[in-house]
């Protein structure tokens, strides 16, 4: 039989105490009646019954069964001892119920059943011409251990409910710890891929001045000084969008957000890599669509990080950037006849970059896909494949308010 309770606190002891010297008192309580309905201080059987019974109940806990056992069959010798069998004298019976069903799970309530049928057995013999007063008495002898189960049984529940309430507010709170961890997770990695993203690019082009006009210092120094004066317009937009970036960290989650950059803003982009010397051209198919959020800046963002990689590993002045506009994705396509590798990772003695796994992270993020490789022809190529929100037919709402439609 499976049990539900453990041991008892070590502090629980004068509890304990108090219940067994009360079933003791009602016991002796119970053998004031006599038989013939007369009272009479309690005899020696009485006494007996009483000390028998009560000594097993601090062992209800651990063993509630033999418990039950014991005190049950103490309440069976009542009647063979002379006695009269009343529900005060199987009082430690109706504890041992209560605990048998308060503390187990299985077969308890049979167990209790049965005890209730034992002592009704045993007291049948000696009802004789059965009065309307012996009848209700030995009906309560019955009822008050099925009472004690019942109530024992509603206990058990409770503290199951209760149990089962506990865990899943601790389940809740482990969720919620879990989610609060994946959530900072994710949100240190977009932060790391937008700083990323910022900082290669403006440090790669103010890289590339900088090489311009120590090449042409001695030699030309107008264009050194045209070089010098698009590195400061450079540097100064690097500052500008890290400043903007920091800030937007810092906002609260109610503040208004800066507007995140899109494919609206390519030509400003294309315009930085040409001041830096890469030669950049642009072609379209299709019709252009206005895209998400997220879509948008993830568009912008892969351009501007293959871009990035082409002027720092590729060893070329031209790049070609291709936008296909399809009913459910927009394709993109970035690419170069270098020499190097776009790849900062597969250039020997540099550390690994974070390029082309941010890129991949930005179109996985937004349901679409990236691959990268070096061209058979040369040179190295992005592309990525992002979706579109389904285009809304206006056309068939248009015949349907005037009517035309079939």
């Amino acid at each position: 039989m499976t049990t539900t309770g453990g041991p008892r606190p070590r502090g629980a002891w004068w509890w304990e105490a108090a219940i067994t010297a009360t079933a003791f008192a009602l016991c002796l309580l119970g053998g004031v009646v006599q038989v013939d309905g007369t009272l009479a201080p309690p005899p020696a059987a009485a006494y007996f019954i009483a000390v028998v019974s009560c000594a097993v109940l601090p062992w209800r806990h651990r063993a509630p069964l033999a418990a039950m056992a014991a005190t049950t069959a103490c309440g069976v010798l009542v009647p063979l001892l002379g006695l009269f069998l009343s529900p005060l004298i199987v009082a430690p019976t109706v504890i041992t119920a209560y605990s048998l069903t308060a503390r187990t799970e299985r077969r308890a309530a049979s167990a209790v059943v049965l005890a209730s049928v034992a002592l009704l057995v045993a007291a049948t013999p000696l009802l004789g011409a059965l009065s309307w007063q012996d009848a209700s008495r030995m009906g309560a002898v019955v009822a008050f251990p099925l009472v004690a189960g019942v109530l024992g049984r509603s206990a058990q529940h409770r503290r199951a409910y209760l149990a089962a309430v506990e865990e899943r507010a601790r389940q809740a709170e482990r969720s919620r710890d879990s989610e609060a961890r994946r959530r900072v997770a994710e949100e240190r990695v977009r932060i790391a891929r937008e700083l990323h993203d910022l900082v290669a690019h403006q440090i790669t082009l103010a890289n590339a001045q900088a090489t311009v006009a120590a090449h042409l210092f001695d030699s030309r120094p107008a264009q050194t000084r045209k070089s010098l004066h698009e590195l400061v317009e450079t540097t100064g937009d690097a500052l500008d969008e890290l400043r903007a970036t920091v800030g937007l960290l810092r906002q609260s989650g109610d503040a208004p957000a800066e507007p995140a950059p899109g494919l609206s803003q390519l030509p400003t982009l294309l315009e930085s890599f040409r001041r830096a010397g890469l030669e950049v051209s642009v072609h379209q198919d299709g019709t252009a669509r206005p895209l998400p959020p997220g879509i948008d800046l993830t568009a912008y963002r892969i351009i501007q990080e293959a871009l990035t990689n082409v002027t720092k590993h590729a060893r070329t002045g031209s790049a070609s950037v291709r936008l296909v506009w399809h009913s459910d994705r927009v394709s993109i396509t970035v690419t170069d006849d270098g020499r190097g590798t776009a790849n900062v990772s597969m250039v020997p003695d540099r550390p690994p970059g974070y390029g082309l796994i941010g890129m991949r992270e930005r179109a996985t993020a937004v349901g679409g896909q990236l691959c990268a490789g070096t061209r058979p022809e040369g040179g190295f190529l992005v592309s990525t494949q992002l979706p579109l929100p389904p285009v809304k037919d206006t056309t068939r709402r248009t015949d349907e308010a005037t009517g035309d439609a079939p």
